[in-house]
């Protein structure tokens, strides 16, 4: 694998309309039977195989994100059967008619992608675009899907099959949205009427719905859960940010802690963090760049110039004196985030001083339609 697809034809059309394919989109690793070789596939990058394709797919369906296969739909079905995993891992398929008329979106619409790559096949080869996905054909929310293009992540997925059913149903949806960003409704008509926005789950709670889609940067309590998530989804946005300061050598296990527990004390969610921040001086701290490795979060650095722009409220000559800034754990978040204000100003324990605020969005509710 050298390519994010893997485009597969067995007849003589396929192969035409797959080497044109492996020209004009990008990403894909082309495969075809040998007796339809030309001569250039080693220029190309083209690999040539023997026998039954049903030989390959099983290393193919492990190796790339999607297989774009220019076979009928019911013989890619029966190959793939035996080799199906879970729809969280499963990569994407989609079929092509050996006309290049039709471009079907097979497995994995969602997660795997499949829809968004039929669309751009489809595209490329002048064909029609086949999704058969209800949440796409109605032009609702899709469970699966939902702020996945903002970066949320789904928190609690073992409800997502019931709630896009009830979604797709149109029964009675609540979208609890605390936290994050507010312009997912992508299409062009107003927000159907059985799908009702709340800006807190205490609100939901009072009223009456059948599933819910719940965004939020918090701790549920016992009680919201039991409400919530009994057929609901829990998504976690990307809005908090860290601002760190710390002596020179801190371990990453005393910044972790700190992060966690401190976060766990606020009832806030790991998930949900952005970013970290710092002053430039920290860029080769070892334990803050192994921590922020760890959890996969972007470290920011300003200068001391930066820092001073923003605001203290309790500004620190002692800190001045070592860095140049009269904060660092407080402008960073500050500056990072965009917020006018924190949600934790400042905690020093240990080694370690912490700094947390939230990314601001427009209010709940204020959706595009």
């Amino acid at each position: 694998m050298t390519k994010p697809y893997a485009t597969v034809a067995i007849t003589k059309h396929g192969v035409e309309m797959a080497r044109t394919l492996a020209a004009d989109f990008p990403g894909t690793d082309l495969y075809y039977m040998s007796k339809f070789a030309r001569g250039d596939e080693t220029e190309l990058g083209y690999r040539l195989f023997e026998g039954s394709v049903k030989l390959i797919l099983p290393d193919l369906f492990k190796a790339y994100k999607g297989l774009i296969i220019f076979i009928s739909l019911g013989a890619v079905v029966r190959m793939i059967a035996p080799i199906l995993e879970d729809k969280k891992k499963d990569p994407a398929v989609i079929v092509i008619d050996d006309r290049g008329q039709h471009v079907i979106s097979v497995l994995s619409g969602h997660l795997g992608g499949a829809n968004a790559l039929t669309l751009e096949v489809a595209k490329a080869l002048g064909a029609h675009p086949v999704i058969t996905t209800a949440s796409d054909v109605q032009g609702t929310i899709p469970v699966d899907l939902f702020g996945r293009g903002f970066g949320w992540e789904i928190e609690s997925f073992d409800k997502a099959t019931p709630v896009s059913a009830s979604v797709v149903n149109e029964e009675r949806i609540a979208v609890v949205q605390e936290a994050g960003e507010t312009q997912w409704w992508t299409y062009d008509k107003p927000l159907p009427p059985h799908i009702t926005i709340y800006g807190h789950a205490t609100e939901a709670m009072q009223a009456e719905f059948d599933a819910a889609l719940v965004v939020t940067d918090r701790l549920l309590e016992p009680g919201e859960e039991a409400a919530l998530l009994n057929n609901g989804v829990l998504y976690r946005p990307k809005t908090l940010v860290l601002g760190i300061g710390c002596n020179r050598g801190t371990s990453a296990k005393e910044i972790e802690h700190t992060i966690i527990s401190t976060l766990s004390e606020l009832r806030l969610s790991v998930k949900s963090v952005r970013n970290a921040a710092t002053i430039m001086l920290k860029k080769d701290e070892e334990g803050l760049l192994e921590v922020c490795r760890k959890y996969r979060w972007k470290l920011e650095l300003y200068t001391p110039d930066e820092l001073n722009e923003v605001p203290l409220k309790n500004p620190s000559e002692t800190v001045f004196k070592y860095t140049g800034a009269y904060g660092v754990s407080e402008p960073a978040a500050l500056r990072s985030s965009g917020a006018a204000n924190w949600l934790l100003e400042k905690r020093k324990s240990g080694n370690v001083t912490l700094s947390i605020a939230r990314v601001p969005f427009p209010s709940g509710g204020q959706v595009r339609v």
